[in-house]
């Protein structure tokens, strides 16, 4: 099958001298050449908080100006960045954490515990992990200006686990910033992370500017991976220009103009292979898993029976080659709701997805369980490769099924922004929607968004399915990996019933740097450990 060019009209946008004001100004580029790197993001900046969002541009953006208690290792292992260390009582009960000292944000004030306690609370209402942690803990206080303390209702040792969590990122702010709801966005942007937000050189979803924070003091030990060890920024400023056609953004790679390409399609990632001054590799060493999302608030997919009839009707090499390619080492096929290559993987409840594709049977059970060409809404972006690829696919199926589709077509802030509406088709809300997930974010029932089943307080589409939930914390309880293992199966097989999404395959995104380039950490975009030379 070859890429699909359903969406490319809209995708080959002109590039306008305010996207891209280092093309246009190569002097004053290259007077700091040396001490800027300048980025090409997968999609636009358009929402600044991460706690508010689960896009993946705002995650590496809060990566660069907000700092967390601990990260994670590449093994997912919690390690001390925030935090001197902490201290658990004997009945796992009660946990203290303790800052390094010395710690500040980038408005020059004091890191506290005070803003540390109001920023996990913030978290807590939005993350998998802190909302289950929130769940079992009686009190969270602030001891003194560097100490905060954990009381729990039980013991819960994934604690350290849930404070490094990578997606969405435990991100500390100031108290006062804080203080906003976490279904707001934050107005300012100010963390206490290695690079700062130049709040007035940004123009949304065109171009952000950070700058090296001078008073940032790395964790002082640990190896450098994924969220781990210590951060050292060697740019003074990091430049990100968001172009929106490939081949103009290649052509500026080559030719020196930028620096690093996040996720160039692969017909351009296959050419740019050739060219000796770049590199060309996986950008993380898991592949990421992309799916279907339904909305269970509305029709016509608040009817179970409708979301399992389209299952025969898809393919996930399909899929997965319209992201990267024929390049069979670049994607996965017969991927559940788990990472591939994670712990809790498995082939549980595929049956439906791992047949031959069948859209006379897809039809079949279309018209038993009761469509009659009511409409739907799918929300598709035109300007992240790798998302808009996954929705031509799937607009595809569904307008080959006989769905009465409404193709709604916009950038990927639009995108984000449009998801979170709860309101019915003829309101402006919407059926379906495609999106990918990092493996770390599908790595256990723990991480998986996806999967919750809480309702109103589940991700986007608000799939309300209890024995989910249960199951869950069913997979928190298990006593060892063996039982764990037996959850997740168990979770993959209502989910595979339910489908709060359908999992479309899994693939290695590539990404594109200047060769003289180093020391990129192996997992989604991170501006510390790079350098030039």
């Amino acid at each position: 099958m070859k890429r699909r060019h359903l969406l490319g009209a809209a995708t080959s946008l002109a590039v306008s001298p305010l996207l891209t004001p280092a093309l246009i100004r190569p002097a004053a580029a290259q007077a700091s050449r040396a001490k800027t790197l300048i980025f090409v993001p997968s999609a636009p900046l358009t929402a600044l908080d991460p706690i508010w969002t689960t896009a993946a541009v705002t995650r590496v953006h809060g990566y660069l100006v907000f700092d967390s208690l601990y990260g994670m290792d590449a093994q997912l292992r919690p390690q001390p960045q925030m935090a001197e260390g902490s201290e658990v009582s004997a009945d796992g009960l009660t946990w203290t954490v303790t800052l390094r000292g010395g710690l500040r944000f980038h408005d020059g004030a004091p890191v506290r515990a005070q803003d540390c306690v109001a920023s996990l609370k913030r978290w807590a209402k939005r993350s998998p992990m802190g909302q289950k942690l929130e769940s079992v803990t009686a009190e969270l206080v602030a001891l003194d200006e560097r100490r905060l303390r954990f009381v729990l209702k039980k013991p819960f040792p994934q604690l350290l686990h849930a404070l490094g969590s990578v997606g969405p990122q435990a991100a500390i702010m100031p108290e006062r910033l804080a203080a906003t709801s976490p279904f707001e966005q934050v107005r300012e942007i100010i963390g206490s992370g290695p690079y700062s937000f130049r709040q007035e050189e940004f123009v949304s979803g065109s171009r952000a500017v950070y700058e090296r924070f001078s008073q940032y003091v790395p964790a002082p030990s640990g190896e450098v991976s994924l969220t781990a060890g210590p951060k050292v920024a060697h740019f003074d400023r990091v430049v990100w220009n968001m172009i929106p056609d490939p081949a103009t953004a290649a052509a500026a790679l080559r030719s020196g103009e930028v620096d690093w390409y996040e996720q160039p399609p692969p017909e351009l990632a296959d050419a740019m292979r050739r060219d000796r001054n770049l590199t060309v590799e996986k950008l993380d060493r898991f592949p990421q898993v992309p799916g279907l999302r339904f909305n269970h608030l509305h029709g016509p997919f608040n009817n179970k029976a409708l979301r399992q009839a389209v299952l025969p009707a898809f393919s996930q090499s399909d899929v997965a080659i319209s992201v990267v390619g024929d390049n069979k080492d670049l994607w996965q096929e017969n991927v559940g709701v788990f990472t591939p290559g994670t712990a809790s993987a498995s082939a549980v409840g595929l049956e439906p997805l791992a047949g031959r594709r069948d859209f006379d049977l897809a039809k079949k059970l279309m018209r038993e369980a009761g469509y009659k060409g009511e409409p739907m809404r799918q929300l598709a972006p035109t300007d992240l490769p790798s998302v808009t690829a996954v929705s031509q696919v799937v607009a595809d199926v569904f307008q080959r099924l006989g769905f009465t589709l409404d193709l709604a077509l916009s950038d990927w802030g639009t995108v984000v922004q449009r998801r979170a509406s709860r309101e019915p088709l003829d309101k402006g809300g919407w059926s379906v929607f495609c999106t990918t997930f990092s493996w770390f974010e599908f790595a256990d029932p723990a991480v998986n968004i996806a999967l919750r089943g809480n309702g109103s307080g589940a991700y986007f589409g608000w799939p309300d399915v209890p024995q989910l939930e249960t199951l869950r914390e069913d997979w928190f309880e298990a006593p060892d990996e063996a039982a764990r293992k037996a959850k997740s199966e168990e979770i993959q097989r209502v989910a595979m019933a339910e489908l709060p999404f359908i999992p479309l395959g899994a693939t290695f995104l590539t990404t594109a740097h200047r060769r003289d380039l180093s020391g990129r950490v192996l997992a989604l975009p991170l501006f510390w450990n790079i350098r030039r030379g």
